[in-house]
Parts: C-alpha cells; sequence; structure tokens
C-alpha cells in the first residue's frame, strides 16, 4: 500500500484586529475559514496508470482466447513445454517463462484453479483434475489478496470454500490436513478451523443417523416427526450412510 503524503500572511496589527490561526491558514489557501474540528480534506490519491500488458500474454490470448481470454481455465502440468514445441517462432524460453508466470500468479487464473476446474491442453480439452492441494494453495492465496483490501473479516467465507475443497478432494480430513499442512501457524489454524467445523457437521449428521434408526419410522415420517424437510433428511441420511461406508474399492 502506497501511503499518500499531504503538505501566513502577516496583518499590520495596528491596522487590523488579530486573526486567529485558523483564518491566517484560510488566507494562506485563499478560502473560506473551515469550522472547528472540521477536518481538512484529504488530497485525493493519484490513479494509477493501469499495468501495461506483456506482449507475450497478449500473443497467447490471441493464439488461444479459450484459455488465456476473458475466463482463464486451469493450464495442464507441461504446457510451457508445449508452447515452445507449436509455436518456436512465437516464444523465446526465457521471456515465456516470465509470461507464464505472470499469467499464474494473476488473480483470475487463481480463481479458476481454487473452483476446482480441471486442467486444460492447449486445444481447450479436459485433461486431468488439479491437485487437491494446487486447489487449497490458491483459495488461500485468494482470500489473502481480497481479505487485505477489505475491512470485512473474510474467514467465514474461506471456512465454507476450504470445507468444499475439502469435501470434493475425496481425501479423509486427516489424510487434508497432512497434505497441506505447512510450517506457518497462522496458515495452519485456517486449515484446523474448517477441519474442526466440518467434524461438528460429521457429528451432527451422525447424531441424525442414530436418532432415525432408534425410532422405527419411515424417513417421511421421522421427518413429519420432527418438522424437518423430508428430501433435506434423506439426503442427509444418504451421506452419513456413504460417509459410513468409505470410498468404493476398485477390483484390480
Amino acid at each position: 500500500m502506497t501511503d499518500v503524503i499531504n503538505e501566513t500572511s502577516q496583518t499590520n496589527a495596528a491596522e487590523a484586529p488579530p486573526v486567529s490561526p485558523a483564518k491566517q491558514a484560510s488566507a494562506k489557501r485563499g478560502g473560506r475559514p473551515r469550522p472547528p474540528g472540521q477536518r481538512q480534506p484529504q488530497a485525493a490519491r493519484p490513479q494509477q496508470a493501469p499495468r501495461p500488458v506483456n506482449p507475450l500474454l497478449q500473443r497467447l490470448f490471441e493464439l488461444y482466447p479459450k484459455l488465456f481470454g476473458a475466463k482463464f481455465l486451469p493450464l495442464k502440468l507441461g504446457v510451457f513445454q508445449d508452447l515452445l514445441a507449436r509455436h518456436p517462432e512465437d516464444f523465446k524460453k526465457d521471456e515465456l517463462k516470465i509470461a507464464m508466470g505472470q499469467h499464474a500468479r494473476s488473480t483470475p487464473y487463481l480463481d479458476s484453479v481454487a473452483a476446482g476446474l480441471p486442467r486444460h491442453d492447449l486445444d481447450g480439452n479436459p485433461v486431468e483434475p488439479v491437485a487437491p492441494e494446487h486447489v487449497h494453495h490458491a483459495i488461500l492465496e485468494i482470500f489473502r489478496r481480497r481479505q487485505a483490501r477489505s475491512r470485512e473479516d473474510l474467514r467465514p467465507r474461506l471456512r465454507l470454500r476450504l470445507i468444499q475443497a475439502i469435501e470434493a478432494s475425496g481425501l479423509s480430513r486427516e489424510d487434508y490436513a497432512a497434505l497441506v499442512r505447512v510450517q506457518d501457524e497462522a496458515t495452519n489454524a485456517l486449515v484446523d478451523d474448517a477441519l474442526a467445523e466440518m467434524a461438528v457437521q460429521a457429528a451432527k449428521r451422525e447424531a441424525l443417523l442414530r436418532a432415525f434408526e432408534a425410532s422405527g419410522k419411515t424417513e417421511a415420517e421421522f421427518a413429519d416427526m420432527y418438522g424437518m424437510n423430508p428430501a433435506e433428511v434423506a439426503a442427509t441420511l444418504a451421506r452419513v450412510r456413504a460417509d459410513k461406508a468409505g470410498p468404493a474399492v476398485d477390483p484390480a
């Protein structure tokens, strides 16, 4: 963040009454004196000129608008070598490496990774999922950038996004935590917060299943007995049964 740095007429006492400091400052500004307690207006921050676009990124947009256009898509691992092989006349290795680094660090690209979209090849075909740890780190980086610009506490939103990412990963809470654990304890605390909320939700689902099994009722009767939405009850019971069963094993 860049701080903006802000920056008397003498009157003959024999000819005129004393002039207050406020009026002296006003006279120097050529304006009317401010009422007591009124703050001096802050100077408007100069607008920063837009950062120039790397010409190689512009060229990539022209060649692959579906990947580098208005909406970015995650790129397959090894796409850097694919670009050099396909367009040796357009790109030099060192210059392309810089341009691709700028692209991969951009917020729109991180958004596409955080959303869990699959990686794509140069022809726009989805070829592989993004690794859970890559999704995770993209979510955290977006959170840090947006939190730095916001007075609102964005941690509740982060918690929800992390829970969604953990569930989509197909990993257990323990395996996910081991995969994304880093040395920064503040970052680990954010992950632990999401994992703790998931544990609370799982306990509630299991309690619902136990109450249903003890009731001897059908799902519809059980929902009606407690004034619950039958569809939500059915979905919750199906989910907790699937969680207890564990992932399906593909026979060799």
